[in-house]
């Protein structure tokens, strides 16, 4: 029997396995509920002449690659942001959907994603479940702003915010519902701060810095917390071939096309890693307070376009430093970065 290829179209809770052999025919088609044992007892009669398995990256992958991988079967995940039909096509459903995964293995141009370390996965999504608390903070944060400036005329920083008492807001607001307003974001604001910190405290005891991306604490806004978030984020820099690709990756560069200097359309915006994207704005931010070489190039950059784009562009020239240092182990070079 000649060499059989799968693709499985996955959804939230069921998935449709296509099966082709050497001469691209369909050799079998099905739709399975979302089940590990049924899925794997479909494939066992290909396993012997399985070339690979092709599994969509959705948002529920998890289980199912990790299920197939300890079974024994080769796993692709494949990036369907970078996947196109055929545009002559009038109609597609799952079906076609499943066995064109399987075609593109076939013919060797499948766009892959990467499938991240299942030990270290649990780390990396309690960090981002962090990153989330923080933009909720934030927003309570900068709601309590707003109302203080609304019907005070007070402006106060976020830190200040964020030290206020239940007595601070009696003496500012008398009115009995704004100042139940106040209440609640601050008692939010405490409450998400605790947990944020319960949840570094967790990921600290978890996972240390490896050595190979200590290097990444030596560039100034760049600490512990945002440290590990870059390195479980990473996972292998020598996936990433060019500086290019990783600042791609980190949505550090412009989504355009452009034809006679023209600017003609733009891509997907939001191909590549969101986590990534804001753990360098947050350097960024960070940066341009403590590194002076920081400071004069996002001033630059302000003076001819909004804050921003300037941030953006500070936070795509640290992205692009890091990979070097990731790459390379060598330490941090203001000089060599910013002139």
């Amino acid at each position: 029997m000649s060499k059989v290829y799968v693709g499985i179209d996955l959804h939230a809770n069921n998935s449709f396995v296509g099966v082709i052999n050497q001469e691209n025919q369909r050799v079998f088609g099905k739709r399975f509920p979302n089940n590990l044992d049924v899925i794997l007892a479909a494939l066992d009669p290909f396993k012997e002449n399985l070339a690979g398995v092709v599994v969509e990256s959705t948002y529920n992958w998890y289980w199912l690659v990790d299920g197939l991988q300890e079974n024994g079967f080769r796993v692709h995940l494949a990036n369907p942001a970078a996947i196109q039909q055929y545009n002559g096509l009038k109609h597609t459903d799952d079906q076609s959907d499943g066995f064109w995964l399987a075609q593109l293995l076939h013919l060797n141009i499948l766009p892959e994603g990467y499938i991240y370390p299942k030990e270290q996965r649990p780390v990396r999504d309690l960090l981002r479940r962090r990153l989330l608390l923080v933009r909720q903070r934030t927003a309570h944060i900068l709601s309590l702003e707003s109302m203080l400036a609304r019907n005070l005329g007070l402006q106060i920083g976020g830190s200040k915010i964020k030290s206020l008492t239940e007595t601070d807001l009696e003496q500012k607001l008398a009115h009995p519902c704004l100042l139940m307003a106040a209440k609640s974001s601050r008692a939010l604001i405490h409450y998400l701060t605790e947990n944020i910190r319960l949840i570094e405290k967790e990921v600290k005891q978890r996972v240390k810095l490896m050595k190979s991306f200590e290097a990444l604490l030596s560039i100034p806004g760049i600490g512990d917390v945002l440290g590990v978030t870059i390195m479980l984020e990473v996972g292998d820099i020598g996936r990433f071939p060019q500086v290019g690709n990783y600042s791609s990756y980190c949505r550090c560069v412009k989504s355009e096309r452009i034809s006679n200097g023209k600017k003609k359309s733009e891509n997907n915006r939001k191909n590549g890693n969101k986590y990534l994207a804001w753990a360098y704005v947050e350097a960024a931010n960070f940066g341009r307070r403590f590194c002076p070489g920081a400071q004069r190039f996002y001033q630059r950059k302000l003076a001819k376009t909004n804050s921003i784009v300037a941030i953006k562009a500070l936070a795509n020239k640290i992205a692009r430093a890091s990979y070097f240092l990731m790459r390379d182990q060598v330490p941090f070079d203001e000089a060599k970065l910013f002139g």
